[in-house]
């Protein structure tokens, strides 16, 4: 498995990947991204802005897609809850989604796996990685728990009114 920045002519295979997530999460009755979010327009502007990835198999099929947006994230202006390092030195993880046909094989944990020991070995300017999800989405609260995360907050109607998320950050420095 292995990750590389999406490009445009990725544009189609994301939003794919980004619309059949959506449908996981409807089938198992999770109300998140069942409105307009993540949609075509946010997906070209995170791979216009080099923040949107692709998460490949070893044999190169693209299974998975994410992105990894610099601080600030204005959504966690809303947060009630208290960061475990009051900083502007993070990263966020959003839009996380691994295609139903590749789900189960552990590409999601290996994203994350990835992702955490990049930053730790070759971005020491990055002293946090953020994260949250919708809190009825409990498979991808065990996922971000396991990967070392730390519940540090709630967002109340941030992305829709009535909907809540759970924020996490995992520390990468020291």
């Amino acid at each position: 498995m292995h990750l590389t920045k999406a490009t445009m002519d990725d544009l189609d295979r994301v939003i794919e990947i980004l619309k059949d997530g959506r449908n996981q999460l409807a089938e198992r009755g999770i109300d998140q991204w069942q409105g307009d979010y993540p949609n075509p327009k946010q997906v070209e502007e995170d791979i216009n802005k080099g923040v949107a990835y692709l998460v490949h198999s070893d044999d190169h099929e693209t299974v998975g897609a994410f992105s990894i947006v610099p601080a600030p994230d204005p959504v966690y202006d809303a947060m009630d809850g208290k960061w475990q390092l009051n900083t502007d030195q993070y990263l966020v993880i959003h839009r996380v989604a691994i295609h139903s046909a590749h789900a189960g094989k552990g590409y999601a944990s290996g994203l994350f796996n990835n992702v955490i020991d990049y930053i730790k070995q070759n971005r020491p300017d990055i002293l946090s990685l953020r994260i949250d999800t919708h809190e009825d989405n409990v498979p991808m609260q065990h996922l971000i728990e396991k990967n070392g995360f730390t519940r540090v907050g709630t967002l109340f109607g941030v992305y829709r009114p009535e909907e809540n998320s759970y924020v996490y950050e995992l520390l990468t420095q020291g």
